[in-house]
Order: structure tokens, then C-alpha cells, then sequence
């Protein structure tokens, strides 16, 4: 068992990328999603046979469209384990265009991590299989995808669900997005170490470290962590008052930290999603987003983080399996899968 453990850990090793600390959006006008998507979904629904379209496909102001998350569960749409060959491929280009390439990795590692999960849950061996699956995630796409009108799709199973709306070729909505990781640090020797999500904490922890003690009054709410991620399963966000230490209050080197955090969650998104969030941010100004920290301030220790601003909430949770466990979610604070939250 521990060999067939390291020599899975040693196979997500190979999937790794190394991201910068900044983000660099490139302003060329090239990048244009919501177009690729179409062309990738519309090859999708032709390869299928009538069935399997069946199951893909729903209107875009069904129900199913918001019924979204993002724990091990049956789903409907089509799953990739029932795909082979050219539809395998097709639906795979379909995620690919979704993300960016860092974006991209991060779906493949999580995915792969369910490999880690089949290994070591217990209970009979069928039953782990068809729970933990890396092909066990679903595509659904809703409406007619193409050059004008509104349509959607989304990539969902086990710690992943991305959800997107495009309108007339662009991404209008890419929330709720969600990427989680269990186990959250696979640690196979010196080395040789696959933290998934590492940057979400990483960085988190560095801010509040850096915090005097005024500071720490404000950012550090409870040493005691939430069991999890508010309005997980909820078409809407959770939106309370923000609290915590606002971005106006922290130091210069806060203030970097804070902006290469958020850029950890905007740098899985294509460049037209990241450029049009930062857009929304810049509008609304960066001094009154505000970071709570929940929990303990340790490594390996229950912990819970808060990101929010005018306009989107970043949540961030690790307390279950002795803190080696992580959800990690964007949410739109003006409303998720292009549905205004009433005022």
C-alpha cells in the first residue's frame, strides 16, 4: 500500500506548475472565452449520440442550471467515465478552454487526488471506486451555446464546480468557482511534497503574521474555525457586513501579500474573467476589502479565512481531516450564475 501510495504521489508531482507571486494580465484584446467555449461545446453536443446528448443538455433557465456543488455525490449531465475516445477528448478541450493553464493544472490535480482518496477510505472496494473517481465529474450544458445569445455550462464533482454564463461570446458570470483539495498536503519524502492549494494559505497565514498587534485585533475573529464554507450548495453567497482588517489599514508588504492572495484565485480563470473582476475591484477600490481570520494561526491547525470586498467574497476553509483538508471558493457578491441578487 505505501509503495502504490508514493508512486501516486509521485505521479501528481509530475502535474505541478510553479506560479509567480504577481499577475500579469496581458491587455491585448486576444482573449475571448466565452467564443472558445461555444466552438468546444457545440463539438461536444455534435460527437454525442442521442442519449448521452440527452443527459447533457437542459435549458438555460432550468433549475439544474443553480443545483451545484461541490462534495462527492451522483450528478446529472454527462460524466466523463462514460466517455471514450473523440468525446473524451472533446469534453476534456471543453474544461482546457474554461481555464487558464495554471487553472487548467489545478483541475487535473484535484481530479487526480480522488486516486489518493480510492487508495486509502475505507469500505468495499466497488463502493470506493464509483465514490472517488478521477473521471467521476460532469459536464452540462445549458441552453445552445454559440456566437450570440445566452447559454451556459458547468464542470462539476468531487471539490470542483465551475460555472459559467456567456452572453453574445462573453463570459457575463464564471461563479460560483470552487477548488478544493483533500488530502490538502501529500508528503512523500524530502522534497517531494504536492501541496495543491498551498498559495491560498500560504499567504493567508504571512498576512496575518505580519499583523501588530492593533492589526491582529481586527483580522483575528475567533480562535475558533467554522466546520466550513458559508452557502455551500446556496445559488447565492452568504453576504454579511465584511469584517477584519480592511486594506487600507494594512502595511505596504500587507498590501502586496493581499493582492498576490487574491491573484492565487483569479490566476485559474482565462485573462477576459480576471481582466473584468479586476475591473470591478479597481472600480469600487481596493481600501475597504477586508480579511477575517478564524481559528488558529499555525500550520496544521483548524483555520478559516474571509476575503471580502464590494463586489466578490473569497472563502476559504481547512478544519476537517486534522486541517489537511481544503475548500476554497469566489463568489460574486452582485449575484452568482449571472442572477442579480435582488436589492
Amino acid at each position: 500500500m505505501l509503495a502504490r501510495f508514493l508512486c501516486c504521489a509521485l505521479s501528481l508531482l509530475s502535474l505541478g506548475i510553479s506560479l509567480g507571486s504577481s499577475l500579469v494580465i496581458a491587455d491585448d484584446g486576444s482573449d475571448k472565452p466565452g467564443l472558445s467555449m461555444a466552438v468546444a461545446a457545440q463539438k461536444l453536443i455534435d460527437v454525442l449520440p442521442a442519449d448521452q446528448k440527452q443527459k447533457l443538455m437542459y435549458k438555460y433557465d432550468d433549475p439544474e442550471r443553480v443545483n451545484w456543488h461541490f462534495i462527492p455525490k451522483d450528478r446529472n449531465g454527462i460524466v466523463l467515465w462514460d466517455l471514450n475516445g473523440e468525446p473524451k477528448k472533446v469534453a476534456e478541450d471543453l474544461v482546457k478552454v474554461g481555464l487558464s493553464a495554471a487553472g487548467h493544472a489545478k483541475v487535473l490535480q484535484v481530479r487526480s487526488l480522488e486516486e489518493v482518496l480510492y487508495l486509502f477510505e475505507a469500505g468495499e472496494e466497488d463502493y470506493r471506486r464509483n465514490r472517488r473517481h478521477p473521471h467521476k465529474y460532469h459536464i452540462t450544458i445549458f441552453g445552445t451555446p454559440g456566437p450570440t445569445g445566452l447559454w451556459g455550462w458547468r464542470f462539476e464533482g468531487h471539490h470542483l464546480s465551475l460555472n459559467f454564463s456567456v452572453q453574445d461570446g462573453v463570459v457575463v458570470s464564471s461563479t460560483p468557482e470552487m477548488f478544493g483539495a483533500n488530502p490538502a498536503l501529500i508528503d512523500a519524502g524530502p522534497g517531494r511534497q504536492l501541496r495543491i492549494l498551498s498559495g491560498r494559505e500560504d499567504i493567508a497565514r504571512q498576512i496575518l503574521k505580519a499583523c501588530n498587534d492593533e492589526q491582529k485585533k481586527k483580522m483575528w475573529i475567533s480562535e475558533t474555525a467554522p466546520d466550513d464554507i458559508r452557502g455551500a450548495g446556496a445559488p447565492q453567497a452568504v453576504v454579511e457586513a465584511a469584517v477584519g482588517l480592511s486594506y487600507s489599514e494594512m502595511s505596504p508588504d500587507q498590501q502586496k501579500m493581499l493582492r498576490d492572495l487574491l491573484g492565487e484565485y483569479l490566476s485559474a480563470m482565462p485573462v477576459q474573467v480576471v481582466r473584468d473582476r479586476m475591473k470591478a475591484i479597481d472600480k469600487s477600490g481596493m481600501d475597504n476589502i477586508r480579511m477575517a481570520w478564524w481559528g488558529e494561526s499555525e500550520v496544521n491547525k483548524r483555520h478559516h479565512y474571509v476575503i471580502q470586498g464590494a463586489t466578490f467574497i473569497v472563502e476559504y476553509n481547512n478544519t476537517q481531516n486534522e486541517a489537511n483538508h481544503v475548500h476554497a471558493i469566489w463568489r460574486n457578491v452582485g449575484g452568482d450564475f449571472n442572477l442579480p441578487v435582488a436589492k
